[in-house]
């Protein structure tokens, strides 16, 4: 990367993967840029690119991208790593390289083999829909959320102030981790609650088998606490296989909070019930005072 000084707005940057979250990418950065092009396995993705001006260019060769200035992963976590090594014999000296996966840990050890020549900076940003794909992609996706940098053996100076410029581009506010603490806190705050929306579907799918009522009576609580197990399968599915060990923490730490508000609950002990609950609700609130 050149030390003297990386200006977004004369990039030639490169969007591999053309999902809800790079075509969000790419709509809040295009018009930011140099030139953006993009690359898809999905050749309908690619045209509707092509067809809605999210890119200038693309296609599904990673070939594409071998000129870029910055190139920014936006794949599956197993796919991106896999991704980074095919990048590394691709891109030009001193082209600079991230991500916005999930799971961090996989990425910044990818990122940590690329070759000396350039330089790679970790991300992800903390936001998305339940619902996936290109259609669904909005430049405003970005907007106000924490984007998380991590940084990896192949981060200079210099590559890190180009990250947080693309940051601040799309809206998002930067944060600095390392790999294995945001992994820890993304299981805490990110996976579980996808896996107990996805519990929660399964048990009143289950009892909606064989009793209708559970249908008819659901309403605006089933559905606020069953909205994240509408996500894509396929991309949650990677996502937590990549993060496994932080995931089981995670769920035995929930496990335990349900044991106790079970045992308080069947046991009859109001005390203990409602210190549950008013703890519950104070930790909920001490969240939302966060986010003013």
């Amino acid at each position: 990367m050149d030390e003297d000084g990386f200006r977004l707005k004369d990039q030639r940057v490169c969007i591999v993967g053309l999902g809800l979250m790079g075509g969000s990418l790419a709509l809040a950065l295009k018009e930011q840029v140099a030139h953006l092009s993009a690359v898809d396995s999905d050749p309908a993705a690619c045209r509707l690119a092509l067809e809605r001006e999210v890119a200038a260019e693309a296609g599904g060769d990673l070939r594409l991208a071998a000129g870029a200035d910055l190139v920014i992963v936006a794949a599956p976590v197993r796919a991106a790593v896999h991704l980074v090594g095919e990048l590394g014999h691709l891109l030009k000296p001193g082209a600079l390289l991230m991500d916005v996966c999930s799971v961090k840990r996989p990425l910044v050890a990818a990122m940590d083999a690329l070759p000396p020549t350039l330089s790679a900076v970790a991300g992800h940003p903390m936001c998305g829909k339940e619902v996936s794909g290109l259609i669904h992609a909005e430049a405003s996706l970005y907007h106000g959320a924490r984007f998380v940098l991590c940084r990896t053996a192949r981060t200079t100076p210099a590559a890190l102030d180009a990250a947080q410029q693309v940051v601040s581009a799309v809206g998002a506010q930067a944060l600095l981790m390392e790999a294995d603490h945001h992994d820890r806190v993304a299981a805490a705050i990110s996976h579980l609650p996808y896996l107990l929306s996805a519990a929660l579907a399964i048990s009143a799918g289950q009892r909606a088998e064989g009793d209708p009522a559970v249908w008819e009576l659901a309403a605006s609580g089933f559905r606020d606490t069953s909205r994240l197990a509408g996500s894509d399968p396929a991309m949650m599915a990677d996502i937590l296989l990549a993060n496994r060990d932080a995931i089981h923490q995670a769920l035995a730490e929930a496990r335990e909070a349900l044991d106790r508000l079970q045992d308080a609950a069947q046991g009859g002990d109001l005390q203990a019930l409602l210190a549950l609950l008013s703890g519950a609700q104070r930790f909920r609130r001490e969240w939302e005072d966060t986010r003013h």
